[in-house]
């Protein structure tokens, strides 16, 4: 790319969306999915209000709040990655991705210790409607927290390699929305079934 052509692209600024178009698919559709299960958790939490708010106490709040925290860390750490990168930073955008990916295994830990607890107790998805629907969506959410720390490690791997630049980071962008999702998703989650009474 010449000088010329680099100057043109910082001057553009980033593009909106940020990242690749695809991810953009994907996403709205994680975000269907996730508000369909949102939906019907409010539905069915309507017609058992007395049962949600027992079994809603039996929660770790503050569990839930430490991986609040972890995620808007993380969420943080991303945003700085990306503004590494466009700096043209590779080193500082790893060392911020594994920032991120830190919080991240830090949420699946406090989480896998909340689930450890549960079952303990002989909690199940067969237990009761409330328990159904907290252990299918935080667990279809773990999943995705596990989903998007893959494609960090990708994306920090490939920025340790030089695989980005100022004028190419595409894929920091795109890894950086997916993560941004799955932080969104968790900030509805935890409201919803942990505090809403």
């Amino acid at each position: 790319m010449t000088d010329a052509t680099k100057a043109i692209a910082r001057d553009q600024g980033p593009r909106y969306p940020p990242g690749d178009l695809a991810i953009w698919i994907f996403i709205l559709a994680e975000l269907a999915v996730f508000g369909a299960f949102f939906s019907a958790y409010a539905f069915t939490r309507m017609n058992q209000v007395a049962l949600f708010n027992e079994y809603q106490q039996h929660l770790d709040l503050q569990a839930g709040l430490i991986n609040t925290l972890a995620l808007i860390t993380s969420s943080y750490f991303v945003v700085r990655a990306v503004a590494a990168i466009r700096d043209n930073d590779g080193r500082r955008c790893v060392r911020w991705l594994l920032g991120a990916l830190a919080m991240g295994v830090l949420f699946l830990v406090v989480k896998a210790t909340e689930y450890a607890h549960h079952f303990a107790q002989g909690v199940s998805l067969s237990t009761n409607t409330f328990y159904m629907f907290y252990l299918s969506l935080t667990f279809f959410h773990f999943m995705h927290v596990i989903l998007g720390m893959v494609i960090l490690a990708a994306v920090a791997l490939k920025a340790r390699r030089g695989g980005y630049s100022a004028e190419e980071h595409t894929g920091v962008e795109t890894g950086a929305s997916y993560w941004h999702m799955v932080d969104l998703v968790w900030l509805i989650l935890f409201p919803l079934v942990y505090v809403m009474r």
